[in-house]
């Protein structure tokens, strides 16, 4: 659901051909239309979702839509791709080139029973493995036992933490890590301090039931109110510790789209919602311009240009099964650079794959582990380990360099991904095999998998490739390429 389109002639593909792409920078409600006119040309627009909404205009008043964002190239959908993440990395970006670090989240080990000691066990395990930011997530704030009361209460739970947040985060600063925080600011609770004071704050038509969805209903942004108290919540917690990332999730959807009291027509609240969304990021990041901010909405709900002018990373799906998230990702990475994607080691699917091939799944974008570190025993760690050092020699290539998709997973069991630093000094290959059907005579037999051939090299430099004997030029693996047992 990304406000994004690519056109070809029926004859491009990743390496070759007329693309013509572009993107909406916004993030609310958006339409795409494409026609085909009675000249044979085609015609493409994009921008606001006229669904439900109008915009009244007194004498004098402007509106201003959000910005779309176009290019051509003649290099194929690979190319297209490029031009995209080169511009999300120079010039959206709050941190530009900045590497992201490699983060544990605790949410899977602890869910929402959450404590001191709880986190500065997990942080010391995390700690030992080489992680650099650790992150609590859901259930620490005010009243949050389950998932349904707290939402809009956001100071620590004293029952939880009775000594504030402030021992956790220096213990995990002692343990050689950053510290980062888990918040849902655009939700509240009907069971917290929050809604029981204003509950004309949420979205709502009057006289019409208030429908929850995971027990939760949603804060109309477009009020000034709102926006205010939001900033003032999250800057107090920002000023008051060191915490230096910010996981903001939504997760529902809009039900009874009203506003009351609006101040002009209540189908403007689609717009002026997202104008104080931008407006309540736009504002904590000019207070706190060190943290790196997570866009987090369901798994890519809100992913686009406009959201990653405030944020760094994009949390890019809650499929988390790592044969599913080399399809995701490779379709992600059609828009978003892979410093952009926050990809997790976790405990989803099925025992039987390795974490060596969930570590190189996740190894793919800005790596993070979310999985029970107990549960993973030292054995586990200690092969964790050494996949976090090794991706931290690879990360500024995979993080900031160019990508190539060399073979599908959607369309393939064996498929390959590359990147390739930007003067072409060096890369990394990713190769994965998935499920390859035999015939039954075959069974007993390893497939024979195809040649890769790798992208990007200069032609007349001399490469050499891990596991592979000899040094050959750039046209060679470009062209003869290599197999792969």
């Amino acid at each position: 659901s990304n406000p994004w389109f690519a056109l070809d002639r029926g004859n491009a593909d990743e390496d070759g051909g007329a693309v013509w792409f572009g993107v909406l920078a916004w993030s609310g409600n958006w339409k795409i239309a494409a026609e085909t006119t009675d000249f044979q040309s085609t015609r493409v627009s994009i921008g606001l979702n006229d669904w439900d909404f109008a915009w009244r205009l007194a004498p004098g008043e402007t509106f201003t839509a959000p910005s779309s964002l176009a290019g051509f190239t003649g290099g194929g959908f690979g190319a297209a791709s490029h031009h995209l993440h080169d511009y999300i990395r120079d010039t959206l970006l709050p941190h530009g080139k900045a590497l992201h670090k490699v983060l544990y989240n605790s949410w899977e080990a602890t869910t929402f029973s959450v404590d001191e000691p709880s986190q500065v066990a997990l942080a010391e395990l995390a700690a030992g493995m080489g992680i650099e930011l650790f992150v609590m997530d859901d259930g620490w704030f005010h009243g949050r036992a389950t998932d349904n009361a707290g939402l809009g209460d956001w100071w620590p739970d004293a029952q939880k933490f009775p000594n504030g947040l402030a021992p956790l985060i220096a213990r995990v600063n002692a343990l050689g890590m950053d510290f980062g925080l888990w918040v849902e600011p655009e939700m509240v609770n009907p069971n917290s301090d929050l809604y029981r004071a204003h509950p004309d704050w949420v979205i709502h038509f009057a006289g019409r039931p208030r429908t929850t969805g995971r027990d939760q209903m949603i804060l109309n942004f477009a009020r000034r109110d709102v926006q205010e108290y939001i900033i003032g919540q999250l800057d107090t917690l920002l000023a008051d510790h060191n915490i230096v990332f910010i996981k903001w999730d939504m997760n529902r959807n809009v039900s009874e789209p009203g506003w009351p009291d609006a101040p002009g027509d209540q189908r403007e609240l689609w717009v002026r919602y997202v104008h104080g969304l931008y407006h309540v990021w736009g504002t904590l990041r000019e207070r706190h311009p060190h943290v790196i901010w997570q866009s987090c909405s369901g798994g890519g709900g809100r992913a686009d240009l406009g959201m990653l002018r405030l944020a760094d990373q994009i949390w890019t799906s809650d499929n988390t099964e790592p044969v599913s998230r080399l399809s995701i990702q490779e379709g992600f990475s059609q828009i978003f650079p892979a410093n952009t994607m926050e990809a997790w080691v976790t405990d989803m699917g099925p025992a039987y794959l390795p974490l060596e091939f969930r570590m190189h799944v996740s190894m793919c974008g800005s790596l993070g582990i979310g999985g029970h570190l107990v549960h993973w025993g030292e054995a586990g760690r200690a092969e964790a380990a050494r996949w976090i050092a090794l991706y931290k020699e690879l990360r500024e290539v995979i993080q900031l360099g160019d990508q190539f998709r060399l073979r599908s997973p959607q369309a393939n069991g064996f498929s390959a991904v590359q990147y390739l630093a930007k003067d072409g000094s060096e890369g990394v290959l990713f190769a994965f095999r998935t499920f390859v059907p035999l015939p039954p005579a075959m069974s007993h037999l390893p497939p024979q998998l195809p040649q890769l051939y790798l992208r990007g090299l200069d032609p007349q430099a001399r490469y050499t490739v891990e596991g592979f004997a000899g040094t050959r030029s750039g046209a060679s693996w470009m062209h003869a390429g290599l197999q792969i047992e």
